[in-house]
């Protein structure tokens, strides 16, 4: 099979101009899929269906601002990656003034971490950096003891986390929506795994906990009971912790429960002290926590640990379509004020648009973002052709994967790279499908009450047109010179850091 990544990476291409037979066929294949879409799902429908050129040979209100959802994250990758670049990684430090006491293992100075919001730092089933790592380069260093508060920084901002002004007041909190800022750990989500205890009326056990240490932190008031049935229940608390409560039967499997992070300050801490602890440092970590966003000229770094590259969180970002991670990535290449507006500022750049564009987050989560389907259009197009958007497709979920997930029976795996949006009264998909005359750039915006409806449409209609999707082949030049929609001739790119190969 061949490949659309090739076609839009910067590696070998088909023409890019469909022929007018063909764009006959996929006319009319888009007015019967439309006819029945309009009356399945009535509602606000965007549409913009262009070659690889960005001429736009079908649209439905293409000019049109509507709700985008998480397409945003789209352009939240191209705006890092043009900021920073898909190699840039963000560091966690310890960094300190003073000796360590050859004799007593004291650290003799201050010392403070430093946090800069990596999505990655204390994950417990993917790859990134820990804070036990940090903890065992202070060990190897013959550190042995730790004196004074927990103090926090960043390189860049206020060290905290918040839940945004832009989020709807009804998401914050959910799993998607946690706090986010500097002080990020475990995407600022906490998990536990809980099994019955020996006999009926013990305590259950926790067995798991990610991040590490966060369990001391829980107060366990559950009872194991007779049978296999569970309740239990787990409970924010107003000191940063959680209740453990309810029941679970003797005969029960164990049991796994998240929640979010309402305090990441105090998560931190508990986390920091375990890490200490297992390397055999000494530290009262009943000092509080406090911030910092200055350092002494004679400051030194005594631990680093570093994320993944930029190209793997983005790719990661927008397979699990991750609101947490949009909106770090947004804060890592805009900086903590007025990020949004410096993304727009890039949407314009990229697509030469003054109207329809009005972003407020990087993650689409809110609900106050516009997009028109002609921007997503030129932005697809436009941005694989600048040299920060060389390979730009790699980043979003092929077809079967991620949120693409659910779209089946298409001819093979790569022959759709696509971002999905959904919000309760929002569908959108975006991205790209290979075909034999070449590739289609393809916008689908719905805004209405029949979203789910809207969505089964949409995966409709990219199997209708991508029933002869094709590939691209990435290992032999083509004989003739082609266009392409980004990058230079080149052999196949490197597998993304943590992710492989697409």
């Amino acid at each position: 099979m061949l490949g659309l990544l090739a076609l839009v990476g910067g590696l070998s291409v088909l023409p890019a101009v469909a022929g007018a037979q063909s764009d006959a066929e996929v006319q009319r294949a888009l007015d019967a899929w439309y006819k029945r879409a309009k009356r399945r799902a009535p509602g606000q429908w965007g549409i913009a269906v262009a070659d690889q050129t960005g001429r736009i040979f079908w649209s439905v209100a293409e000019d049109q601002p509507l709700l985008p959802a998480s397409t945003v994250k789209l352009f939240t990758t191209g705006f890092a990656r043009s900021e920073l670049g898909g190699d840039a990684r963000v560091a966690t430090r310890v960094v300190g003034t003073g000796s360590v006491d050859p004799f007593t293992g004291q650290w003799m100075g201050t010392w403070a971490l430093e946090l800069n919001g990596d999505l990655s730092l204390e994950r417990a089933t993917r790859q990134g950096p820990q804070l036990a790592d940090l903890a065992r380069q202070l060990s190897a260093k013959g550190i042995k003891q730790l004196q004074g508060p927990l103090v926090v920084r960043s390189a860049d901002g206020p060290a905290d986390a918040t839940f945004p002004a832009f989020w709807a007041s009804r998401h914050r909190g959910r799993l998607f929506a946690p706090p986010y800022g500097a002080i990020t750990l475990h995407e600022n989500t906490v998990e536990f795994t809980v099994r019955p205890g020996s006999k009926s009326g013990a305590r259950p056990v926790v067995i798991g906990e990610s991040p590490r240490g966060v369990s001391q932190l829980v107060t366990n008031r559950a009872r194991t009971v007779a049978g296999r049935r569970s309740s239990l229940r787990l409970s924010a608390t107003a000191n940063g912790g959680w209740v453990l409560s309810g029941n679970i039967g003797i005969g029960a499997r164990a049991r796994r429960l998240s929640s979010v992070a309402y305090n990441p300050e105090a998560v931190l801490r508990a986390v920091w002290g375990s890490a200490l602890k297992d390397a055999g440092i000494q530290w009262d970590n009943s000092f509080a926590l406090s911030s910092s966003t200055s350092l002494a000229d004679n400051t030194q770094v005594l631990a680093q640990v570093e994320s993944p590259t930029l190209d793997s969180l983005a790719s990661e970002v927008n397979t699990r379509s991750l609101n947490i991670g949009a909106e770090l990535l947004l804060r890592w290449a805009g900086g903590a004020t007025n990020a949004a507006e410096k993304l727009m500022a890039h949407v314009r750049a990229v697509t030469g648009a003054t109207t329809g564009i009005h972003l407020v987050d990087g993650s689409g989560l809110s609900t106050d973002d516009r997009i028109a389907p002609s921007v997503f259009i030129s932005y697809l197009t436009r941005f694989p052709m600048t040299p920060e958007g060389k390979n730009f497709p790699l980043l979003l979920p092929a077809n079967g994967e991620g949120t693409l997930g659910r779209l089946g029976g298409m001819p093979g795996r790569g022959v759709v790279r696509a971002k999905t949006g959904t919000l309760g009264n929002v569908s959108s998909l975006v991205g790209y499908l290979g075909r034999p005359e070449g590739v289609l750039v393809v916008t689908l915006m719905y805004n209405g009450g029949y979203s789910h409806t809207a969505r089964q449409e949409q995966w409709r209609l990219f199997r209708t047109l991508g029933a002869d999707a094709v590939q691209i082949p990435t290992d032999e030049t083509p004989a003739a010179e082609p266009e392409q929609l980004g990058g230079e001739d080149e052999a196949p790119p490197a597998p993304l850091v943590g992710f492989g190969a697409f």
